[in-house]
């Protein structure tokens, strides 16, 4: 689902109650976690944590005007979702991820390329996220970007 949300909080106040702490602690240990220099915002109509333009005035190679998206967390309609870009785009952190996953969730994990889906929503492995997110500072995700962005 999409929500018209200016701010993480509003994005917040706007999903269903009964999702809230979760979204809150979800986004708490993310910005607890991630390395200086990341930002939070509204990204894709979700709360995102993107390298700002002034670290990569580049920005993102399908609309230069958006600063380059890194981990998004959103409260969809069947799901909670965090999206990391870094898994789609690094083999070693998708398998790091992949093999500490069952350490934590009873579950089977429910992945797409850099979507981890959380049906559960008392089952989301906050310390494992909260790992996830040390796992790339933005200097090292814009070596891996634009490393990525040169093999097409």
């Amino acid at each position: 689902m999409q929500y018209e949300a200016k701010t993480p909080d509003e994005y917040i106040a706007a999903i269903p109650e009964e999702r809230r702490s979760v979204m809150n602690s979800l986004r708490k240990v993310i910005k607890d976690n991630l390395p200086k220099g990341f930002s939070e915002e509204i990204n894709y109509k979700m709360i995102g944590y993107v390298v700002p333009h002034s670290l990569y005035p580049s920005g993102y190679h399908c609309d230069p005007q958006l600063p380059l998206p890194f981990m998004n967390i959103a409260s969809q309609k069947n799901f909670i979702a965090v999206y990391h870009s870094g898994i789609y785009a690094s083999p070693e952190l998708m398998d790091w991820f992949v093999s500490e996953y069952p350490k934590h969730v009873k579950t089977k994990l429910d992945m797409g390329k850099s979507c981890i889906r959380f049906k559960k929503i008392d089952q989301i492995p906050m310390k494992l996220i909260g790992e996830l997110a040390t796992k790339m500072t933005p200097e090292e995700w814009i070596n891996t970007y634009e490393s990525n962005i040169k093999k097409k």
